[in-house]
């Protein structure tokens, strides 16, 4: 889970040069689906009682080749600017992309922070994806610009093969939408406002690397970062280790007492860091170990006893979807541990079964996105299929050496290195499994501070990988990020 404001000039080419060598250079040029010209219209929104009048621009930015100039790929834009009063006031700009890879924007754009959402909670695929005024849209204090890569939303995937190995890769990806970034705000002559990046899951991962490329590849700054259920460190979150388990297991009892707040978490936080860890070091040979992780755990995470012993006390998200309800009859979500679905095979053991939560929403989300694009956007893309979630993309993305050895950590240091006033903000849901808020605040406290100690804000709030659906969290996240782009 992944429209610019340029007023008076109805079509805006933004060519974007990446160099993709020879071999795109040479091919013949591929047949593309052409997207629609740019689409401007006069939208307005109310907020705590008080209209908002903004401008909504959908359009693409072409991907060319930088040695031919040949259209490669487009990256759909969506953008909602507030004109700024009085005269010559400069509003700050937030650029947003989800993850995946192949997630589109749609989930942040109709999730949490733009003009309309789709409330999420309790959604499936049959929910009717009607759109209401978002109270907590971020457009209230920030214009909005949202990013779809190639192969999300509407822009098509590259048909050239070179392009499409290069623009579905980490380094690739993170080029093209630098790229994009900078020509927007040259096109928009928005050098003088502020910037800052959002970005969910993989988007998460994205933007340090997105922000190190503008700093040293396109000459532009950002002020901040805000992260949402990031990965800053794929080690952190895959594979077997014990650190790994001590930094999922809060999140296991998250998700077995709908805990709302991080200090409901105190105690399992304290036992993870400390006798989990020690004891799961000692090996499932030390029986006395083994005896009190499997008590522990048990109780922290209300699995039986006998099962968290049988599984040597490390619960991974997939033993908790399978183990959470003994009945068989459900199953859990790995990105909210505390929502469940039905089991299309009850008493069986998993295998690619629907995920209660992140299925759950894609229909919804997409449908609710196309009728925002064509109805009231005035974008004709009614005969293209709106790419909510893409697999292809995933499982065709290079990761260069591997998953696990892939890291943003280093690149955010370096950009706030080089920026003293280059601010971030992490924000987690307390009960997801996917990418568990302590992995990442552990990841946090390994790293030394650089300049003051309080230039990164660390937010747990209640829910899962999109806490947003929660209208609790989705207000708090709207007030902390108000808090950074304001200064306060």
């Amino acid at each position: 889970m992944r429209l610019t404001s340029w007023i008076a000039r109805a079509i805006v080419v933004l060519a974007l040069a990446l160099p993709l060598g020879a071999a795109a250079a040479d091919a013949p040029k591929p047949a593309r689906d052409p997207l629609p010209p740019p689409a401007v219209t006069e939208q307005a929104i109310e907020i705590d009682g008080r209209r908002i009048a903004f401008k909504a621009t959908a359009s693409t930015a072409p991907v060319k080749d930088g040695r031919s100039g040949e259209t490669l790929a487009d990256i759909a834009l969506l953008a909602f600017t507030v004109e700024p009063k009085p005269e010559g006031a400069c509003r700050p700009v937030v650029f947003a992309f989800n993850g995946g890879p192949g997630a589109s924007s749609a989930w942040l754009d109709l999730g949490a922070v733009g003009p309309w959402r789709l409330p999420l909670a309790g959604a499936v695929p049959s929910t009717p994806p009607r759109l209401i005024d978002n109270a907590e849209s971020w457009l209230a204090f920030a214009d909005l610009v949202f990013l779809d890569p190639p192969g999300t939303g509407y822009a098509p995937l590259p048909t050239a093969d070179a392009a499409r190995k290069r623009l579905l890769s980490v380094d690739g990806d993170v080029e093209a939408l630098a790229v994009a970034i900078r020509r927007w705000t040259a096109r928009e002559h928005r050098q003088s406002c502020a910037r800052y990046l959002l970005g969910e899951s993989y988007g998460g991962f994205r933007a340090p690397r997105i922000a190190r490329a503008l700093q040293e590849k396109q000459n532009l700054g950002v002020d901040g970062l805000i992260l949402i259920s990031p990965v800053l460190d794929f080690s952190w979150i895959e594979g077997r280790s014990p650190l790994l388990d001590a930094a999922r297991l809060p999140s296991l009892a998250a998700s077995r007492t709908g805990a709302r707040t991080r200090a409901a978490l105190a105690e399992a936080e304290t036992y993870a860091r400390e006798d989990y860890l020690r004891d799961l070091l000692r090996g499932p040979q030390d029986e006395a170990a083994l005896e009190r992780v499997s008590n522990r755990v048990a109780a922290l995470t209300g699995l039986r006893q006998d099962r968290v012993r049988r599984l040597g006390g490390r619960i991974g998200a997939s033993d908790w979807a399978r183990e959470s309800d003994p009945s068989g009859r459900t199953v859990a979500s790995p990105y909210d541990g505390g929502v469940r679905g039905l089991a299309p095979a009850p008493g069986r053991d998993r295998h690619d079964w629907p995920d209660p939560v992140l299925d759950a929403l894609r229909a919804p989300l997409a449908e609710a996105m196309t009728r925002l694009t064509t109805d009231r956007l005035k974008w004709p893309v009614e005969d293209l299929k709106y790419e909510i979630l893409n697999d292809r993309i995933a499982r065709d993305w290079d990761w260069g050496q591997g998953r696990q050895s892939q890291e943003a950590l280093s690149d955010l240091r370096y950009a706030m290195a080089l920026d003293p006033r280059l601010r971030v903000l992490v924000a987690h849901g307390l009960s997801d499994l996917v990418t568990p808020y302590f992995a990442t605040r552990l990841l946090l406290d390994q790293s030394a501070a650089v300049g003051a100690p309080d230039r990164i804000g660390f937010l747990a709030l209640a829910g899962g990988h999109m806490f947003y659906a929660e209208d609790e969290s989705r207000a708090a996240l709207r007030d902390a990020a108000r808090k950074l782009i304001e200064g306060r």
